[in-house]
């Protein structure tokens, strides 16, 4: 519904603009003398300036960060819905995406509740579930365990509501309740 909402709320700020736009350029009326002409131009912008930053919030409301790529060493991918991307340091890190390791690859994330986690060579996991809204009390952090080592330091949201982590594998779910724990999955 929010998706819906803001998408509306774009289409019309982007056709009161363009409306808006028509209006000024095309009425000669309105504006006469050559000194009221860059009045005409300042509104215009005035005008665009909202479909722009409406635009810009939708755009990146989709690509919302949970966390970044603090180390790669060897093969490492990063596998979102759009493309396949080696990964690099600094790369975020989106709810839905995978990260894959080769065969000599590793990788450290980062994770904004500051969860720690490091893959070892031949590992995949995916952000199923990320959520960290602690004025709203709104958590959730739910990992796909593909396979490969995985080690992980738990941050805030394990500590503020320990029952909304969990880290699903092939065989099994796990709850976490502690900090520090190491994965292995063949």
């Amino acid at each position: 519904m929010e998706s819906f909402f803001a998408s509306m709320v774009t289409f019309f700020s982007f056709s009161f603009s363009l409306l808006a736009l028509f209006v000024i350029l095309f009425s000669n009326r309105l504006f006469t003398s050559a000194g009221e002409s860059n009045m005409k131009i300042l509104l215009v912008i005035i005008l665009l300036l909202p479909a722009f930053f409406t635009h810009s919030e939708r755009c990146s409301a989709g690509t919302d960060s949970v966390g970044i790529i603090k180390t790669v060493s060897g093969e490492v991918l990063l596998v979102s819905a759009q493309s396949t991307l080696p990964a690099a340091p600094n790369m975020k890190i989106s709810q839905g995406d995978a990260v894959k390791t080769g065969a000599a690859g590793s990788a450290g994330l980062i994770f904004d509740d500051d969860t720690v986690v490091s893959l070892g060579p031949n590992s995949e996991f995916t952000v199923e579930s990320f959520r960290f809204n602690p004025v709203d009390y709104e958590f959730s952090f739910v990992f796909r365990l593909i396979k490969g080592t995985f080690c992980f330091v738990t941050g805030q949201i394990a500590k503020l509501a320990p029952n909304k982590v969990k880290f699903a594998t092939p065989e099994a779910t796990l709850g976490v309740r502690g900090t520090k724990f190491l994965v292995k999955i063949d």
